[in-house]
């Protein structure tokens, strides 16, 4: 029975990938811990840690066992019976070694040691899977850049129509923000790339005189670093991995958030692309709900929380605190699969992204101009002084809407106004597409560095 809708048979493909899944299962994760202790034995041995024919047995046991459901029970009923995190595993494996080998399994290692080396390893193809989708989102929103570069639309603020902008000009800043994710995933990869193997208090104590070599051996062989220090109560670099998740994630929210807008029956400016057998609602057949753009909401609520917990972590009692770093387990796999299905659905939202230019046209003009009051105050600014050029055309706006009248009628109709522009230049004025400022020329720096700067990583 599944507890978490991350694991239900029906719904769990909402919360997470199958290619996310399949890191962060019992058997990938419980065969990578094993891949861990193998080669653990092998690098002690390699040391003179451990007898040599010992540490083949560990390391051939190691790889050879078959994670069914049997020895899953084994190793829980171990854990139960001990309360310990992973001494059940070690009696586990040490009952299949031959002979007495099984005595040298774990050697001098916590449970940190595997745990967060894992974690360092798992990190490294969740982050391939983030940069992969957040390469793709890109694409599509610089492709939606340059194809808009000029379809003019109403830019808002505090939720009201403000001055004309271009979609092009709205997509072209969601890609910056995407590239610069990109780059921050980058920059990030070198600290998240450190293995652990440090030890009861992180001193290496057990490792002996040469347990530094033995460490970096150890992670090497792996495809990890050495940190220059152990690891074991500094959690800043796994918060930052959240926080950076969390960033990414709020992008796609906002992304949705806006499409959810955008898509509201009486605003219609784009909506996300219909896939033949969606169904929006079982009592009103005729609803196209933006399902995908609420979800990335969904998705993205849900990781900045798990964000908030992992930055509790970051304060330990003394070297070691099991009140802090346990947390991580739970949110871990929470977050990443949460973070790739929402990559994954913003692909989709991206590429398929509908957009009804005429309707964003309409809804400009059914502002009645005053979306241009600007550029009129702006034109009478030069023959009147910026205070004097706001207060004439505020009075003839707020007049303009107390009578039902439109603004450019309105203004054609002012005296005063018409006493320093002419009907050719307040017509020239009511232009919305020579109204929308350096939008183009924005998109333009945009789509120049986005095609020109080698990619991020």
């Amino acid at each position: 029975m599944a507890v978490h809708l991350i694991d239900s048979l029906i719904y769990q493909n909402s919360w997470g990938t199958l290619e996310l899944r399949a890191l962060f299962d019992d058997v990938p994760r419980t065969r990578s811990w094993l891949e861990i202790l193998a080669v653990l034995a092998e690098t002690q041995a390699a040391a003179g840690l451990i007898p040599a024919d010992a540490a083949q047995s560990v390391a051939s046991t190691c790889r050879a066992i078959e994670l069914d459901a049997s020895f899953f029970e084994e190793v829980r009923a171990g854990f139960e019976a001990t309360n310990h995190s992973t001494l059940g595993l070690i009696r586990a494996v040490q009952r299949r070694c031959p002979h007495n080998s099984g005595e040298w399994v774990y050697y001098g290692a916590t449970v940190q040691d595997i745990t967060d080396t894992w974690m360092a390893l798992v990190l490294q193809r969740v982050r391939e899977i983030v940069g992969r989708e957040l390469a793709e989102v890109e694409t599509n929103l610089t492709r939606l850049a340059s194809a808009h570069r000029d379809t003019v639309m109403a830019g808002r603020t505090h939720g009201q129509i403000g001055l004309p902008i271009t979609f092009g000009y709205k997509a072209a800043i969601w890609a910056m923000e995407v590239r610069r994710h990109r780059q921050r995933l980058a920059e990030i990869a070198p600290r998240l790339n450190a293995g652990q193997l440090a030890g009861g208090v992180g001193s290496l104590s057990s490792l002996g005189p040469r347990a530094l070599e033995v460490q970096k051996l150890f992670l090497e062989r792996l495809g990890l670093d050495a940190p220059t220090i152990s690891w074991t109560t500094s959690r800043d670099t796994l918060a930052e991995w959240f926080n950076l998740l969390a960033l990414i994630a709020s992008t796609g929210d906002k992304i949705g958030h806006e499409v959810y807008n955008l898509q509201r029956t009486e605003i219609g400016e784009v909506s996300e692309g219909f896939v033949k057998g969606t169904v929006g609602s079982i009592t009103m057949p005729h609803k196209r709900n933006p399902e995908i753009s609420e979800h990335l909401g969904t998705l993205a609520r849900l990781i900045r929380h798990d964000t908030a917990l992992v930055l509790e972590s970051l304060v330990h009692d003394h070297e070691r605190d099991g009140r802090s770093w346990k947390t991580e387990w739970v949110v871990l796999a929470e977050a990443c699969m949460a973070a790739g299905k929402l990559l994954a659905l913003l692909g989709v939202l991206t590429a398929k992204l509908d957009i009804h230019a005429e309707r964003m046209r309409a809804n400009l003009e059914a502002s009645g101009g005053f979306v241009l009051s600007e550029a009129l105050m702006l034109a009478l600014a030069k023959r009147t002084g910026k205070q004097s050029a706001h207060t004439l055309v505020y009075e003839t706006a707020m007049n303009a809407h107390g009578a039902g009248r439109g603004f450019k009628e309105a203004i054609l109709d002012n005296a005063q106004i018409r006493a320093y522009l002419t009907a050719e230049e307040i017509e020239a004025i009511f232009d919305y597409q020579r109204q929308t400022g350096q939008c183009a020329a924005m998109v333009d720096q945009v789509l120049a560095e986005l095609r020109n700067v080698d990619e991020p990583g």
